[in-house]
């Protein structure tokens, strides 16, 4: 069994929603669909008020090469193109749709038929799906034809498909494993194919032992696919740390995935691509886990992107009192949602419920030099030192030290006795630091 060599924690998994099947959650009266909904240039929209849309009709162009369109999730008309706070409170240009049915484009193929052949050429896939809108679903939403289309001179020689799902609660990746295995399967020989590469790997974590054995089997019709059997621990799902646990190779500091001749996509990707190419299905929305212990109805939804975060707690039911902490994602990575009335969006991926008891922290007391950051710490930096030096405003000390290469999963807060808020004080610096890189590079 693989996992990544330095550093990594393991929290409780709690896939307390892992039973809970796909089902079709219900489309509210609006949706609200940003225009930044991936990593990029935001999009342009190609509609107007009082237009009419169908379901999987293009409302908003690529606003560049790292860029992704928007379609409509919903069928209506659209009612205000403008600034919509998101979950964050953030006020964001956004198109709102009133609905009226369910109208889909008569070109998406809705069949269930499983369609195995694809005969498109690489550059016709890779185009396909940058159309369809596809983007990844791990987190980062970062365009997907962008990473199928690797800079001059750098090479890709596998293709690796993120099922860890190491983050504790989520369930959404499990279960498209459980119910989708082949379409998740063909996506990742249709990715290939669009690289040129004759290996792919589907990397599933040890705690997910039905999945592995039904993906296992379904692998063995397609050439050149693998399934790889992970142990447990977070965070075996960052990219760089799987491409180790699968691989044995390092992603060099400051590189990509490319630069290990990898490239990493997630499970709802592959199903993304999959439906893109085989259905010409856009991606408009994805499986979203709804969990936590204080959640009565637990779920795994098909959710239309532009659903409001709180029609998601609406379904949850009666939620017990001082159950006031919502986070979009997971308890290491995931981000607190300050406006429920924001709008979920391609790459949301669960509405985690946690109690006040839950989430309070307790008093920082000084650091002992314990060094369980530093063990902790699955890019082997040294989170102790990263913090003092951040509250210090000392950047050039802490650029030396590779503070660019933190992956912000949280494990030195997580493993800190002495309660320091690390994580906090080190994303903030960093982002200080990759503001002075990128001014040192425009001035060349």
């Amino acid at each position: 069994m693989r996992t990544f060599k330095i550093g990594g924690v393991h929290p409780h998994d709690k896939k307390i929603a892992s039973d809970c099947p796909i089902e079709q959650f219900p489309i509210q009266s609006k949706a609200y669909l940003p225009l930044s909904q991936h990593i990029g240039a935001p999009a342009q929209a190609v509609v107007a008020v009082g237009d009419k849309v169908l379901v999987g009709q293009l409302i908003a162009q690529a606003g560049g090469f790292v860029s992704s369109p928007i379609h409509s999730s919903v069928s209506g008309t659209v009612s205000a193109i403008g600034p919509v706070k998101d979950f964050t409170g953030r006020a964001i240009p956004t198109i709102t749709i009133d609905v009226e049915g369910d109208e889909w484009d008569p070109s998406i193929d809705r069949s269930p038929d499983i369609v195995r052949e694809c005969a498109l050429e690489p550059k016709e896939i890779i185009a396909k799906i940058s159309a369809m809108g596809v983007v990844g679903l791990g987190g980062a939403s970062f365009p997907t034809h962008v990473k199928l289309s690797p800079p001059p001179g750098k090479k890709a020689e596998c293709l690796i498909i993120n099922g860890a799902e190491c983050e504790p609660y989520l369930t959404s990746d499990y279960r498209l494993l459980i119910e989708h295995p082949e379409e998740i399967v063909i996506g990742a020989t249709i990715m290939m194919k669009a690289l040129g590469v004759k290996r792919g790997y589907i990397a599933i974590e040890e705690n997910k032992p039905e999945a592995i054995a039904l993906l296992t089997k379904t692998a063995a019709s397609y050439e050149g696919v693998e399934v790889v059997k992970l142990r447990k621990k977070y965070p075996q799902g960052g990219e760089k740390q799987l491409i180790d646990a699968v691989t044995g190779r390092r992603v060099p500091s400051m590189g990509l995935p490319i630069d290990a001749g990898a490239v990493v996509q997630n499970v709802g990707t592959s199903f993304a691509v999959y439906e893109a190419v085989q259905k010409n299905k856009p991606l408009f929305e994805g499986v979203v886990t709804v969990t936590g212990d204080c959640v009565k109805n637990r779920g795994n939804w098909l959710l239309r992107a532009g659903t409001p975060y709180q029609a998601l707690l609406d379904s949850a039911g009666e939620l017990p009192v001082g159950a006031l902490k919502l986070i979009s994602g997971g308890p290491m990575m995931g981000r607190t949602i300050v406006n429920p009335e924001g709008p979920t969006v391609k790459s949301t991926s669960a509405l985690l419920v946690l109690t006040a008891e839950q989430t309070s922290r307790q008093k920082e007391t000084g650091c002992i030099r314990c060094g369980k950051c530093i063990d902790a710490c699955p890019m082997g930096l040294e989170p102790y030192l990263l913090n003092k030096l951040a509250r210090l405003g000392r950047y050039d000390e802490m650029e030396a030290l590779k503070i660019a290469d933190c992956i912000e999963c949280g494990c030195c807060l997580y493993s800190c006795p002495a309660y320091m808020p690390l994580l906090d004080n080190i994303r903030i610096a960093k982002a200080e630091v990759i503001k002075r890189i990128r001014a040192r590079a425009v001035q060349k």
